[in-house]
């Protein structure tokens, strides 16, 4: 079963329509060891949210994980990994934040309890519950 993730970017850095038209993209940058540790348990295919961070504040759509055991070209050291990603579809509706925290099934969301975590794990009770909460 794979699992369920969720990656930010913020939109005037990278964002949603940005993937759309690349395609593909190595997930470069992360330099915090949970959200590193989180890139290195993903496998291809496994689902993920796409977040807008810092402006927006939500999650607009869904990729997919299209290689994994990358190390990051960012990195001149070259110990951090990464993964790519590719655009799967925009979400029907976004799901803001407000909404997130407003949701009492999603209390124990990583989004949420480790907010500064640029990619979190989702259960998959807490995809579904997003997945429906896109619907509008």
């Amino acid at each position: 079963m794979p699992k369920h993730w969720l990656i930010k970017s913020e939109p005037f850095k990278y964002p949603w329509d940005q993937l759309v038209a690349d395609g593909e993209t190595v997930w470069d940058g992360v330099r915090n060891h949970r959200a590193a540790n989180n890139l290195k348990a993903m496998q291809v295919g496994d689902p993920l949210f796409f977040y807008h961070s810092n402006e927006g504040l939500e999650i607009v759509g869904i990729a997919r994980v299209s290689e994994t055991g990358l190390i990051d070209p960012t990195d001149p050291e070259g110990k951090w990994p990464t993964v790519k990603v590719q655009p799967v579809e925009k979400l029907a509706s976004p799901v803001t934040l407000k909404a997130i925290k407003a949701n009492p099934e999603l209390e124990g969301i990583e989004l949420v309890r480790l907010g500064r975590l640029s990619v979190a794990e989702i259960t998959p009770a807490e995809w579904q519950l997003i997945l429906k909460m896109a619907e509008g």
